[in-house]
Formats: structure tokens, sequence, C-alpha cells
């Protein structure tokens, strides 16, 4: 899962252009559908702003 910092976050849709899950969605605020997410990670890497960062506990959560 994603953790999204809507401090930061200027809304530019780069992320989700890259989300193979199509996890993220811009309406109001950006959001993450955490039963979509597949913590690949790649969002974080392309946001031009730092506002993503993976949330560790929760992928560990989710992991078996």
């Amino acid at each position: 899962m994603v953790c999204v910092d809507l401090q930061i976050c200027d809304a530019c849709g780069a992320c989700i252009a890259v989300c193979p899950a199509n996890a993220l969605c811009l309406a109001d605020r950006l959001t993450a559908d955490a039963k979509r997410c597949t913590d690949c990670g790649i969002c974080v890497r392309v946001c031009p702003f730092g506002a993503l960062s993976p949330d560790i506990d929760k992928a560990a959560e989710r992991r078996p």
C-alpha cells in the first residue's frame, strides 16, 4: 500500500499514469485503493514531489 502526503501532492497525475494495477485515483484528492495496490513502488519512484511513500506495515500485513 502507498501513503500519500496530501500536503506535498500537487495532483500532477504522474503516479496514476504509471500504476500497473490502476490503484490510484484522483478525484478531489489522490487516493490509493488498498485492494488493488500490489506494492510495486513504481508510483513512489516516479512522483516528482516525493509525495508518495510505501506503507511498510500495511504491505507486510498483506504478504503471506
